[in-house]
């Protein structure tokens, strides 16, 4: 067994034994969005680029990448982003 693999296999028995949430674990970015509105995003690594109808936040493996209209920073934290406007898609660019 790989390397990789052994020390994936040792995080998910890591979560599961203690019950923690897999975002924490693997560092995987969680979103919530409300409607096509509002848009909060947790776990970036920091803002790449920012347009009324574009947002592409760096990830810990990739980016994300949100496209709409009229899109607004309302908050921004270290690793936290709140945004609205009106969403169309939100992709995750490896």
């Amino acid at each position: 067994m790989a390397m990789r693999q052994l020390k994936r296999k040792f995080r998910k028995m890591t979560a599961d034994l203690l019950d923690l949430p897999q975002d924490v674990v693997y560092d995987l970015p969680r979103l919530t969005m409300i409607g096509d509105r509002q848009l909060y995003i947790e776990n970036h690594r920091g803002v790449k680029h920012f347009s009324s109808d574009k947002l592409r936040l760096a990830l810990s493996k990739g980016e994300l990448e949100v496209t709409g209209s009229s899109l607004v920073i309302r908050t921004i934290w270290t690793e936290e982003v709140f945004i609205e406007g009106v969403i169309a898609n939100i992709e995750i660019i490896p």
